[in-house]
């Protein structure tokens, strides 16, 4: 143990409940937080036990205090009270597209704080953090067997730049580990081989727990270790040592009962489970999941649900340890002296968990609860994961958003083209799309690619598919990006890998590829029978996303289905189908075949799954992943502990975030006379927001990337993979095509700049805005910011000159990010509307900033027309108050790690 290790414990008011968790291992110890000896903590969550096992294992008086252990041990009375307590994960993960920003803002805060006097080495994180590259490939090459090698290079040519940051990152920061790409998904390699489950560290046993930078980072809550997403900036907080500041959360008991039907997958469950916890409302809550009927979910199935989380609008939605879990880490090769103490551990502790023990179900704040009898297969969209569809109700369903109002579920199509239809020419022969067709087919994303059963269900369901004489159009795109090197592995040692590929479903890459928009081209051809025909032609994708324009700016229906479903609908060739009225095809045989007559029983699968995912998988695959991508091995990269930035860059560029910064703190000052940028309403995602996907050749960014910098258009690259670029991410920021504006009544990355009246792109508008020093503001509706944990819908703004966001409620991680670049949210006062106000955008702002500032306190907002409301500033903590007042969290570090 070092010295600080020791001194921390002996300072520590909890210091008498230390004990050696083996008497033969005296030098391996832990809290025993049964000897707290106080009845509350039998009652508590399993979830809260873990935020309490931190707050006394860290206590110390300053950053966690006993007050705060009190606060947590008595979570039944204060958990609906807005409590605020510390918490410190033990770990952190990234994933590139936010880690590559994180390792800038690290390299950047080095320089501000050598530039302030301070040691620039004291930059460097404290909480160990892995990163895991997977969000850079995308499918340029599909349906030929070297997809995976062509795609795999052509990620290295165009991120060559970037990876020799990250590479320069992993030597010059101290605990800091770099998975290299070709590895697999982040969350599935997290949950197959980053996971700890119970750390063993300095001398200490204590609960694995973590946040990530991708809001999906919850897949983890599947195997009992506590992780949720936040934003990258509060991430960077984290590995420098910094406790998270969080509202103690209400935990909604969620009891799973009875058994699911043979047809029904894992998807079909977690879809129905999104869709149930979307209506109940669990925003910013924690879902614990208790009943017997947990015990039949594997923990792929839990993860496959803790990953939605997000879709839920939970914070977390955790499943407690137990035999199952145990079993999963044996499968997946651990060390059998790991899983010793694991077990021993969490029993001693009270976190390992009998489902079918009624008397270990703790309190909750509401329990509602799922009979899996009562599932049936479907799928969801066509724009929102929590639209669940019936797949005996998706024909219909989609006819019906044909003719519907524009919408979430509606694409409002002319009744005299609702049978509208283009032929077009494809390797030589004629197809024709209609409304419903089905032009890309991906298994693709953590949500599906960690599950072994739909997996081998998808691969059974192919090869009978192919055995029967079926086949998919040449023009539909079809992909398979598993979530790591093991499924791969089983995918060929059952013998399914070839009917996949006979089907179109090579293997593509290792990433998680077309549900962020990584999904390539479609052919030229189909997109001008799209385009000439104003059709509204689908994607099908076993994804956790399928909000508007982020799969493919072409596809305007997208639909997240199991992988055999993809694979069906593919086959069909639409979604406009009954599957059990009407066959998939017919064979050449002229023999009809239904889906019922393909689809693989679960006896077969499990079968399957038994003999060949194995332990011995893992520990082959999982053993070399550091060093298996002989390109990342030979890259070169400078040794200097300050980063030697490339001015010619466009991949990676010092950013304008620290740039006159002083030690003195500055009052914050009112908002005066500001004008709003966007008029926005419900349901803006970060898709909206944040730049993501390709770079449109009409965009700013492109302007940007051509005439300043001189990159030829084919070399744009993706939003994505230029995230270390503040320059392009500015100019992508709300650059989305399906943004609906209320000044143009329609959708289109583009806004009224006010004083002239010029309709122009955001960006533009922005930047003329800001030459004339006014101040900006965005208007929105209801959970403004729903969607990934992305910085850049923060950091993006910001660059903007966006002053605060006035909104009727917020998404959580997005709130907390518009705090850490110093951006206010307002949030109109309960019963309150742009409307009801008679808000139209066009009025001028001065928002009154009093002193002193305290946590969610109510200020006076003044319009150019003389008229005057209320809003609530929602800084909810006086930590994030405290990052407010120094311009941001990242200052606020910069400050505090320059020694003065």
């Amino acid at each position: 143990m070092t010295r600080d290790r020791t001194s921390a414990v002996m300072s520590n008011p909890y210091a008498r409940i230390v004990e050696p968790l083996d008497p033969q291992k005296p030098d391996h110890k832990f809290y025993n937080l049964s000897k707290l000896q106080d009845h509350r903590y039998a009652r508590l969550p399993f979830s809260i036990r873990v935020l309490l096992e931190a707050a006394v294992r860290n206590c110390d008086e300053f950053l966690v205090k006993q007050a705060d252990v009190e606060r947590i041990l008595s979570w039944k009375e204060t958990q609906s009270q807005g409590v605020e307590v510390p918490f410190r994960p033990a770990r952190v993960i990234l994933q590139d597209f936010t880690g590559v920003p994180a390792v800038v803002d690290f390299a950047a805060m080095r320089d501000a704080v050598k530039a302030l006097g301070g040691d620039p080495e004291n930059i460097n994180p404290v909480c160990p953090a892995d990163l895991v590259i997977d969000h850079s490939i995308q499918v340029d090459f599909n349906r030929k067997v070297d997809s995976l090698q062509k795609n795999q290079d052509l990620e290295f040519d165009r991120n060559k730049e970037r990876f020799e940051f990250l590479k320069w990152g992993s030597k010059a920061f101290r605990n800091m580990r770099i998975i290299p790409p070709g590895s697999g998904i982040v969350h599935q390699v997290n949950l197959e081989y980053l996971a700890r489950v119970v750390f063993d560290q300095d001398g200490f046993y204590y609960p694995d727990s973590l946040v990530g930078t991708d809001s999906h980072t919850t897949m983890i809550d599947g195997l009992g270790v506590l992780g949720w997403g936040v934003g990258g900036i509060e991430a960077e907080a984290v590995m420098l040592g910094q406790p998270i500041s969080m509202v103690l959360p209400e935990v909604i008991g969620y009891r799973v009962l009875g058994t699911p039907d043979k047809l029904v997958t894992s998807t079909d469950i977690v879809l129905t489970v999104t869709k149930h916890l979307r209506e109940v409302g669990v925003v910013g809550k924690f879902v614990e999941f208790f009943g017997p009927g947990v015990a039949q979910l594997s923990i792929a199935d839990r993860a496959t649900i803790a990953n939605m989380c997000p879709e839920y609008g939970a914070t977390a939605a955790f499943f407690p340890v137990d035999h199952i879990s145990i079993k999963y880490l044996e499968q997946t090769g651990r060390d059998p002296e790991k899983l010793s103490y694991i077990s021993q551990y969490l029993k001693a502790v009270g976190m390992f968990r009998d489902y079918n023990d009624v008397s270990q179900d703790p309190d909750f704040t509401k329990v509602v609860e799922l009979d899996l009898g009562t599932v049936v297969p479907c799928c969801s969209g066509p724009k929102r994961p929590q639209d669940k569809v019936a797949i005996s109700k998706m024909k219909e369903d989609f006819e019906a958003c044909l003719e519907a109002k524009q919408g979430f579920k509606g694409f409002q199509v002319a009744r005299e083209n609702l049978t509208a239809s283009k032929s077009f020419q494809y390797n030589g022969a004629e197809y024709s799309l209609s409304h419903g067709s089905v032009v890309i087919a991906a298994i693709t994303s953590c949500t599906n690619t960690s599950n072994p059963s739909v997996m081998l269900g998808a691969g059974l369901l192919a090869m009978k598919a192919v055995k029967a004489g079926l086949s998919v159009k040449p023009y539909i795109k079809t992909s398979l990006s598993p979530g790591s090197g093991v499924v791969t592995y089983y995918l060929k040692e059952s013998g399914v890998m070839s009917y996949l590929s006979q089907l179109g479903f090579e293997v593509v890459g290792y990433g998680c590829m077309t549900c962020i928009g990584n999904s390539g081209p479609l052919p030229e051809s189909v997109v001008e029978a799209i385009t000439q025909g104003d059709l509204v032609v689908a994607g099908v994708l076993s994804g956790n996303r399928n909000f508007e324009g982020r799969v493919h700016p072409n596809t305007r229906a997208n639909y997240l289905a199991s992988p055999p479903l993809v694979i069906a609908y593919a086959i069909a060739g639409t979604i406009r189908i009954d599957f059990e009225k009407e066959p998939l095809a017919v064979n050449a045989e002229g023999k009809e075949v239904f889906l019922r007559d393909i689809w693989p029983t679960r006896e077969e699968i499990q079968a399957v799954e038994r003999q060949h995912v194995i332990p011995a998988m893992f520990k082959e695959v999982y053993e070399k992943i550091e060093t298996v991508n002989e390109r990342w091995n030979s890259l070169k990269a400078p040794l200097d502990k300050l980063y030697t930035w490339d001015p010619k860059s466009t991949y990676i560029k010092s950013p304008p975030f620290f740039q006159g910064l002083t030690m003195e703190l500055k009052p914050p000052k009112s908002i005066t006379d500001s004008y709003v940028l966007l008029n926005l309403g419900d349901s803006v995602t970060t898709d909206h927001i944040s730049p993501a996907g390709n770079i449109a050749r009409n965009s700013p960014a492109a302007r940007y990337l051509s005439n300043m910098k001189g990159v030829n258009p084919r070399d744009f690259n993706s939003y994505g993979s230029r995230r270390g670029n503040d320059a392009v991410m500015a100019r992508g920021t709300f650059a989305n095509i399906r943004l609906f504006n209320k000044f143009l009544n329609k959708q289109a990355p583009r806004t009224i700049h006010l004083p002239s009246e010029e309709t122009l792109d955001v960006f533009d508008a922005a930047d003329r805005y800001q030459e004339a020093g006014v101040p900006l503001l965005i208007l929105a509706g209801k959970e403004y910011g729903s969607g990934s944990s992305r910085d850049w819908a923060a950091k993006g703004p910001f660059l903007l000159g966006i002053k605060a966001v006035l909104a009727e409620s917020y998404e959580r991680i997005h709130r907390s990010n518009l705090v850490g670049m110093g951006i206010i949210p307002l949030e109109y006062l309960p019963g309150e509307t742009a409307d009801s106000l008679g808000l139209t955008g066009r009025e001028r702002y001065t928002i009154t900033i009093p002193d002193p500032l305290t946590p969610r306190m109510i200020i006076d907002i003044k319009l150019d027309s003389g008229k005057s409301f209320q809003a609530r500033m929602r800084f909810d903590t006086d930590v994030e108050l405290t990052y407010f007042h120094h311009g941001g969290i990242l200052n606020y570090m910069i400050r505090k790690m320059s020694g003065k």
